[in-house]
């Protein structure tokens, strides 16, 4: 049983660590606590595989899921990074929208939206459909709501999601779409078992994490996941995987999909 005391001193030490995500951005005090008085209690709580525990890497938050540290979230302070002009050829953005192989009615859902490099760049592609920008951080949801006009994306629909349910409409999504955003969930399976009833029968999940099997991925490990790992979580709650289309520079693109 863990004490009382082990568990302020866990808490301590995390509002005490420097700032972590995958390379400059800013830890976020919306993840840190301003949104948990938000969680949604229409998804039950399942807290299967979960353990607290002294972190192992400073960039974690002291919460194992399967065995791996959940990382910090990144704030809305590094929002900058998300829009560098170096990220398309980095990261292969533009390869990653055509492996995505959306249809023109497609409702999409960017969980993670953040400023929204992924809603935009989506949402003339589905032309009759919609891309739900999910966030948990007022501060995005505004800016998504700010650049809604300027990208000319009037079918992109901010939402503000909770640390244990992106608030989604229940079975009317096709394409659910997360990039490097997973790994820093600290409710996981309570996200993923929202996310599957959330997806249309044969709706599919598309997961985009940087590779921990590459040691050339110049990213702090507990920002990559291996996909043994990623399998493993999302698997856990029924979802199916399809296969890992490995056409990225240096993120698996996994994709799952609910039973028909």
């Amino acid at each position: 049983m863990i004490s009382s005391s082990f568990l302020q001193a866990s808490v301590m030490l995390v509002l005490l660590l420097p700032t972590a995500c995958t390379q400059t951005p800013m830890e976020s005090s919306a993840a840190l606590g301003a949104d948990r008085h938000l969680s949604d209690q229409s998804v039950a709580p399942d807290t299967s595989g979960y353990r607290l525990a002294a972190p192992q890497d400073p960039n974690g938050i002291g919460k194992y899921y399967q065995g791996r540290q959940i990382a910090h979230v990144m704030g809305h302070e590094g929002a900058d990074w998300l829009e560098r002009n170096d990220r398309q050829e980095e990261e292969g953005t533009d390869i990653l929208l055509r492996e995505l192989q959306l249809k023109p009615t497609d409702v999409v859902a960017d969980i993670g939206a953040g400023t929204g490099y992924f809603s935009f760049r989506i949402s003339p592609l589905v032309p009759k459909g919609k891309v739900l920008a999910v966030d948990i951080q007022p501060e995005m949801i505004k800016y998504l709501r700010d650049n809604k006009e300027q990208n000319k994306a009037p079918n992109v629909e901010p939402v503000l999601g909770t640390v244990q349910n992106p608030n989604l409409p229940a079975g009317g999504v096709d394409l659910v779409l997360i990039v490097d955003a997973y790994h820093e969930f600290d409710h996981p399976r309570e996200m993923m078992r929202a996310i599957k009833a959330a997806l249309r029968p044969g709706g599919r999940l598309a997961l985009v994490e940087y590779r921990a099997e590459d040691v050339n991925v110049p990213i702090k490990r507990i920002h990559k996941m291996s996909e043994e790992q990623a399998r493993k979580e999302v698997q856990a709650v029924g979802l199916e995987f399809v296969e890992n289309r490995q056409t990225l520079p240096q993120q698996h693109l996994l994709i799952f999909q609910r039973a028909k």
